[in-house]
């Protein structure tokens, strides 16, 4: 089973909530090094923690922290971004551009690139942070990012299980986080978020449904599309 016990795991976006958590979370389950990575890496008071810069839309970032970090063992797709406006008719076009670089490409290509790092290692892992907002097209092109990322994770598990590369992807809907700080429906608080996921890694799970909403949509997929959609129903009526 994957473990972090030894573990030297990097870390996109590890300046915000999310991402500062995996690092404390990370190191307190026995990593013995984390990357963690950012634009703009901060200054952390943790000789075991490694700052890196990492811009995952740019494709010499993203070579120049493979050859910073060539012995990690856990990689974990954090980073993102999100937009308020909540349709793909609304958005401009850099918008949907910048999404679908950050929330798709970027931890598509980050993870193509560290694939052959990971799979010279013994028990590597992936890491992809979904949205539950995957299976729930309300909120524009943020939704179709994680949809899209999604699909990519699935693949990409199944083109690395052959060499002993665990991947997991998880869902989850609001994270009290400042990315959330809009959203007025319940949040996840990140710690328990982070809990979750290493403990569903280090038990060989491949995907994670961090809270209720993500359990519900998930159960959706095979609905009509009219019950997931009520508005539809107003449409044809």
């Amino acid at each position: 089973m994957p473990s972090l016990n030894g573990a030297v795991v990097l870390i996109t976006g590890a300046n915000g909530g999310i991402g500062t958590q995996f690092v404390h979370e990370a190191l307190a389950r026995g990593a013995a090094k984390v990357y963690a990575t950012a634009r703009t890496p901060r200054t952390w008071n943790d000789e075991r923690i490694v700052p890196l810069a990492l811009d995952i839309t740019d494709s010499a970032s993203i070579q120049a922290a493979v050859e910073a970090a060539p012995d990690v063992t856990v990689l974990i797709n954090n980073a993102g971004a999100s937009v308020p406006s909540p349709g793909v008719l609304t958005h401009t076009d850099e918008e949907i551009r910048s999404n679908v670089e950050t929330n798709f490409l970027g931890p598509l290509f980050v993870a193509r690139a560290f694939a052959p790092v990971l799979s010279a290692k013994d028990e590597a892992t992936i890491i992809d942070i979904h949205s539950a907002l995957s299976w729930y097209a309300v909120a524009g092109i943020y939704s179709a990012t994680k949809a899209a990322l999604w699909s990519a994770t699935n693949s990409l598990r199944l083109e690395l299980a052959p060499a002993g590369v665990h991947v997991v992807g998880v869902h989850v809907a609001y994270v009290d986080t400042a990315m959330a700080a809009h959203a007025t429906d319940p949040k996840l608080d990140p710690a328990v978020l982070v809990r979750t996921v290493f403990e569903a890694m280090e038990a060989g799970e491949y995907e994670v449904l961090a809270d209720d909403t993500s359990v519900q949509l998930k159960a959706g997929l095979s609905a009509p599309l009219e019950a997931v959609y009520p508005q539809l129903v107003d449409t044809n009526a």
